[in-house]
C-alpha cells in the first residue's frame, strides 16, 4: 500500500471532496446533500454564521492515497483581539473532518484520517493558537457536533487527544404535512405572527397577554446551500409561560407554525433538544411529529 499524502485542497478535489462530505451529510439527514458550489462557498468565508466574523485564517487539507481523497478537514484560526467572543478567542478550530471507512477494497482509509488529523494539529502549532476546538459543521441543515452516525470520525478525533467537553444535542424532523394542528386549546387564545430573533415569530396571546411563541427560521436553503433538500426551516425559539405549561399551548403554536409553513412551501421542520437537560422536551418533539434523527456530540476540546 502507498503511503498517505496530505497536502493543501486544491480545486480539482472538489468533487471527490463533495462526495465525500454528502456520504456524511445523507447519513445523518435522509436524502440531503449540498452542491460543490455550495461547499466550495463554506471554505471561503461562512457570512450567515455568527462567529465567522471573529475568523482571521482559513486552511483545507485533504489527505490522498493511491490517487484518491480519502480524508478532508476544514480549519478556521479565530482572532485574539477583544473583539471575538471568549469561547473562541485565540483558537484553532477543526471547523469538519470527514474520512471513507475502511473497505475490503480500501482497508487502510481509516490511517488517511489519521494522518490528516496530524497536520490539524501541526497547523494549530503553526498558528500558535492556545486552545484546540474540533467540529462536524458540514454546510448542511441539522449537520454539526459529531453525529452518533460517525463513530469512525469520533475515533480519529479521539486518537488525537480531543475528548468532549460540552452537551449532546438530539437532533429531530418533522414532515410539516404530519404535524397535528389542534384547535385552540383556550377560549380567548390568538396568534399574532412578527419578526422574531430567529426567525419569523409566532405569538400566542390571551385575552393580548403573551403567553408563548414560537419562531420558525425559513432560510436553510437559501442560494446554492442544498441540492436535495425541497424547502426546509428549523425551529429557532420556543417558549411558553411557566404558568401557562402543560395545556397544549406547546403544541397548538406548532401547529401554527406549520399551517404558515407550509403555505409557503416548507415541507421538513428541524428541531433541536440537549439530551441531559431538555428530556422533555424531546418527548414533546416526538409526540408531536418529528423524528430523531441524531444525537450529535458538541464541544470537543484538546490541549495545545
Amino acid at each position: 500500500m502507498s503511503s498517505t499524502v496530505v497536502r493543501p485542497f486544491a480545486r480539482g478535489d472538489r468533487d471527490q471532496v463533495t462526495s465525500l462530505v454528502n456520504a456524511h451529510i445523507a447519513a445523518v439527514v435522509p436524502g440531503m446533500s449540498v452542491s460543490v458550489q455550495a461547499l466550495l462557498s463554506q471554505l471561503e468565508r461562512e457570512p450567515g454564521e455568527f462567529v465567522d466574523r471573529w475568523v482571521s485564517d482559513r486552511v483545507t487539507l485533504v489527505a490522498e492515497q493511491r490517487g484518491r481523497v480519502v480524508a478532508a478537514a476544514h480549519l478556521l484560526r479565530y482572532g485574539d483581539d477583544p473583539g471575538t467572543g471568549q469561547t473562541y478567542r485565540d483558537a484553532g478550530e477543526i471547523r469538519w473532518l470527514v474520512c471513507w471507512v475502511d473497505a475490503p477494497y480500501w482497508p487502510d482509509a481509516s490511517e488517511a484520517g489519521d494522518a490528516l488529523a496530524v497536520a490539524c494539529h501541526a497547523q494549530f502549532r503553526r498558528w500558535g493558537v492556545s486552545r484546540r476546538l474540533a467540529d462536524g459543521a458540514l454546510p448542511a441543515p441539522g449537520v454539526y457536533g459529531v453525529p452518533e452516525q460517525w463513530p469512525h470520525i469520533r475515533a480519529v478525533y479521539e486518537r488525537i487527544g480531543f475528548r468532549q467537553t460540552g452537551p449532546t444535542e438530539i437532533v429531530l424532523l418533522a414532515r410539516v404535512e404530519d404535524m397535528p394542528r389542534p384547535a385552540a386549546p383556550l377560549d380567548g387564545l390568538t396568534t399574532r405572527r412578527t419578526v422574531g430573533i430567529n426567525g419569523t415569530r409566532i405569538t400566542a396571546l390571551l385575552d393580548g397577554a403573551e403567553v408563548g411563541y414560537i419562531e420558525v427560521e425559513t432560510n436553510l436553503d437559501a442560494g446554492p446551500r442544498m441540492s436535495r433538500a425541497g424547502a426546509w426551516a428549523d425551529v429557532g425559539n420556543r417558549w411558553v409561560g411557566p404558568g401557562m405549561r402543560r395545556r397544549r399551548i406547546g403544541t397548538w403554536l406548532a401547529g401554527q407554525a406549520a399551517g404558515w409553513l407550509e403555505l409557503g412551501g416548507v415541507t421538513r421542520l428541524l428541531d433541536y433538544a440537549d439530551a441531559d437537560e431538555e428530556p422533555d422536551y424531546a418527548a414533546f418533539l416526538l409526540a408531536t411529529g418529528f423524528t430523531e434523527l441524531t444525537r450529535t456530540a458538541r464541544g470537543l476540546t484538546a490541549d495545545g
